[in-house]
């Protein structure tokens, strides 16, 4: 008489499979989140493999109250909508102050290094991250600092009308752009930039000791780079950056400057 052989997988080792059913039961992660979640621990893992390695083990569906819950949708929005933002890095040296941008929808982001945090910091910056992006930008979102507006106090004061728009306005002006600002006092409402700002220094200066400001920047930079062209994000779908950039340029060319083709850093960068 045959015996039955217990199912097992072709593509998984027991100590993988170990693995992916007992972070399925502690997180209760829908299937696409827990393949993002081991795709780097685990290579061969595919999606059909998760699939079958979870209905083995009778965990292919989440428990109902997990099921139920209902997520708030945020509104969609095109890409162009880049949140800006800056931050302080502080080492045994001395100071420096991050700039950074990042597009809301496909999260590729760009920094840059400054002494002070002033207005002609500030619009200096927007020129570059203007030059930087290889798509047109409609929409940008600041807080209110000093950099990118002038006080809520000082804004309606003769002086203020007869000099002009902020510095920062005049640039967004110049590129078609509509500069939006947080409510004042409430910055968390720029999350976006405010998270990536954490995210960085969550990598770098908090966990590592630099002999110097070079070598700060250096890892920053390098770290920005991985960000945006090797990172898969669960908000863009277990995509890169670059890849929502290069899917995005198929569907609409017309918003583009130039091929984002020609963004791939080469072997020396």
């Amino acid at each position: 008489m045959r015996q039955c052989k217990t199912p097992k997988s072709t593509v998984l080792t027991p100590a993988e499979e170990t693995i992916v059913v007992a972070f399925r039961q502690k997180t209760l992660l829908p299937l696409d989140n827990v393949l993002g979640c081991l795709r780097d621990t685990i290579p061969n893992l595919s999606r059909s493999a998760l699939h079958r390695c979870l209905q083995r083990h009778g965990i292919s569906r989440l428990p109902v109250e997990e099921t139920k819950e209902q997520r708030k949708r945020f509104k969609t929005y095109e890409i162009g909508y880049v949140h800006i933002d800056s931050c302080e890095l502080r080492h045994a040296d001395g100071k420096l102050v991050m700039f950074l941008a990042i597009d809301r929808v496909s999260k590729f982001t760009y920094v840059e290094f400054h002494d002070s945090v002033g207005k002609m910091e500030g619009s200096a910056f927007l020129k570059n991250v203007v030059e930087v992006f290889p798509y047109r930008i409609h929409i940008v979102l600041t807080d209110n600092g000093m950099a990118f507006a002038d006080l809520p106090k000082n804004r309606d004061r003769p002086t203020t009308r007869w000099l002009g728009p902020h510095i920062f306005d005049r640039v967004c002006i110049e590129h078609g752009i509509e500069h939006r600002l947080t409510k004042p006092y409430h910055p968390w409402t720029n999350g976006q930039a405010e998270r990536m700002n954490r995210t960085i220094k969550d990598a770098t200066v908090k966990v590592y000791h630099y002999d110097d400001l070079e070598s700060l920047k250096a890892h920053v930079l390098a770290f920005v780079t991985a960000y945006n062209f090797a990172k898969h994000l669960k908000a863009l779908r277990w995509r890169t950056p670059y890849q929502v950039i290069c899917e995005t340029w198929t569907q609409a060319p017309s918003i583009f400057k130039i091929d984002p083709h020609q963004l791939i850093p080469g072997p020396h960068t």
